[in-house]
């Protein structure tokens, strides 16, 4: 069955549009010229909070603790729970891709219902800020820095707080036109490296053995990791699927706020 993107909600999809294009360019454009890559690695390291807090959300909601969560400045993270159970694993490995996924596709939803993109953004900053603190800051130093480097817990806490600074900072002062851009570019971004992420743990786990939460999967349940990564691609694509289908719902059948996005 073919869906069209109700007119409503044209504003909005064609910001998200524009948005994609932008994303695909410079991450085209960043293995050619080194300028890119910089513009873009704030970026990266959004993404990367958004997935090692979803290993640490998974973590502390199947009732175990995190003992710290780090983001190195390659773009790479870690978190270290403490844990048992093959269930547990299962979520607390599937969180990271699938929650990266999922936070995009709900990004997609916030904006078809034409929320304030000012919220998203507050709310975005908060989660980092979240991560940061709980489990970037406070756990590893009543862990004894066990798990952690000195290194590597100064880069946490430094881009966990510029990053949250940054966003609630669009938020304050950016325009609503550039508000809106920026939740776009978030979601785009978002969903964008999950699916990278998925393609490169997909290679990992097809030619080598190499610590991966694939890896962690297939120790936990006895099932190999590709199946698990194979597993991860289908519900990322029926949840990306569920979010752009949202576009094609009518306005009378999905809310009756008016968009914030009619400006754009």
């Amino acid at each position: 069955m073919r869906y069209r993107v109700a007119r409503e909600a044209e504003p909005a999809f064609k910001l998200l549009i524009v948005a994609t294009l932008v994303s695909v360019a410079l991450w085209f454009l960043s293995s050619y010229i080194p300028l890119i890559d910089y513009l873009t690695y704030p970026l990266r390291i959004f993404a990367t909070f958004i997935h090692e807090g979803g290993h640490a959300l998974a973590t502390v909601l199947t009732g175990n603790s995190v003992q710290s969560l780090s983001v190195s400045p390659d773009g790479s993270g870690e978190v270290y729970s403490l844990g048992n159970g093959w269930f547990s694993s299962l979520l607390i490995s599937s969180a990271g891709y699938l929650g990266t996924t999922a936070f995009g596709a709900g990004l997609l939803a916030w904006m078809r219902y034409g929320y304030s993109s000012r919220i998203a953004l507050l709310v975005s900053s908060g989660f980092v800020a979240l991560m940061t603190i709980v489990f970037g800051f406070i756990a590893p130093f009543f862990n004894l820095f066990s798990t952690s480097t000195v290194g590597g817990f100064f880069f946490t806490i430094f881009s966990g707080v510029v990053l949250a600074v940054g966003l609630a900072a669009i938020a304050k002062f950016a325009s609503a036109k550039w508000a809106n851009f920026a939740v776009a570019f978030l979601t785009v971004q978002c969903l964008l490296s999950a699916a990278v992420d998925l393609v490169n743990v997909f290679f990992i786990s097809s030619m080598t053995s190499s610590h991966s939460d694939a890896a962690n999967m297939a120790a936990a349940t006895g099932i190999p990791g590709i199946v698990w990564v194979l597993i991860w691609m289908v519900v990322s694509i029926v949840m990306i699927s569920i979010g752009l289908r949202v576009y094609a719902v009518n306005k009378n059948k999905a809310t009756a706020t008016d968009s914030v996005f009619e400006d754009v």
